[in-house]
């Protein structure tokens, strides 16, 4: 099967229209797709509704450029950077975006059901918690527009008259999911290296499947060790090659996060213009990975290389 390799500008223009739903890849400050962020930001995509487990820089970027209609989510900031995303702090403030909050089990299961096709799923986590008292979602998009009927239901365990009371959830299934991993065979297998975190459920559960990755390599190395791989061929809809695609957010054994970019960010998105002008700079005025990574400079990159054996940069300044 030959590999359906393409820029990110052109998979963000096959793949990626307004009001779809799309599921991120990653966590917090962890393997966020960035470069196809940047580049749904600069198609000036709109009304996305995001499903995601927990997310940070790339959540903070598309609902800060005005990108995100909607997000269902279990937690949304960039680790110390930001324990409450500064950009998702203040769309919920202005009622500019809605959020409908699980934990971060719910999601994974409900990403996990709709993968397999299951009308909904059963747990007792969350039982007696604000989760299930609560909702974001107005009542009048209830129904429409993906918008689950209901956020959850309690109902007595069917299976087990002693058994108590059971939260059954909705499935997810994602118009598109972007993850990045680490490396791509050279027919579309992937490889995810360390914590996948719901990046598999995801995308076995949604529609299309959007794939950057540090590497391509051949298909009969990646298939020598097929327990290590997190991906059929046949799920991946596209690859996109990006060294560093996931900057300023880590990728194991490739590189750490990179702490001057997110205190730059930090202090640039607490305010509307600073958070435009960081825009400005980083995102519209950059059209290539290249043109980025020139940017962050290569001492900053060197700094945060990662160790090959630890998978992380030993010794770097995290301030």
């Amino acid at each position: 099967m030959a590999l359906n390799r393409m820029s990110a500008a052109d998979a963000v223009g096959k793949y990626i229209k307004d009001g779809d739903q799309i599921a991120l890849g990653g966590f917090t400050v962890n393997r966020n797709p960035m470069l196809m962020i940047r580049e749904i930001i600069r198609q000036k995509i709109k009304d996305l509704y995001l499903v995601v487990h927990s997310h940070g820089q790339g959540m903070e970027l598309l609902i800060g450029a005005g990108c995100v209609k909607r997000v269902e989510l279990a937690y949304g900031g960039v680790a110390r950077f930001a324990p409450t995303g500064h950009r998702f702090k203040k769309a919920f403030l202005d009622k500019t975006i809605e959020v409908e909050d699980y934990s971060n089990f719910h999601m994974t299961l409900r990403f996990l059901a709709g993968a397999m096709g299951l009308p909904f799923v059963a747990t007792k986590s969350g039982l007696n918690t604000d989760i299930v008292r609560r909702s974001g979602f107005s009542a009048a998009c209830r129904g429409k527009d993906r918008v689950p009927e209901h956020k959850l239901k309690i109902i007595d365990d069917p299976l087990d008259p002693n058994g108590g009371e059971v939260i059954v959830l909705p499935p997810l299934k994602p118009d598109v999911a972007i993850l990045h991993a680490q490396f791509v065979g050279d027919e579309g297998t992937c490889r995810i290296c360390g914590l996948s975190f719901a990046d598999i459920e995801q995308a076995k559960a949604a529609k299309t499947v959007i794939v950057t990755c540090e590497e391509i390599i051949p298909e009969d190395i990646i298939r020598q060790e097929p327990d290590q791989n997190s991906l059929p061929h046949f799920m991946v809809d596209a690859v996109i090659v990006a060294p560093f695609g996931a900057h300023p957010t880590a990728c194991h054994k490739f590189y750490d996060y990179d702490p001057v970019h997110l205190n730059l960010f930090k202090n640039m998105a607490r305010e509307d213009d600073r958070f435009a002008d960081y825009l400005n700079e980083w995102v519209y005025s950059l059209d290539s990975q290249e043109a980025y990574l020139e940017k962050v400079g290569i001492r900053n990159i060197l700094k945060i290389k990662a160790n090959s054996a630890l998978g992380y940069a030993p010794g770097l300044d995290r301030r």
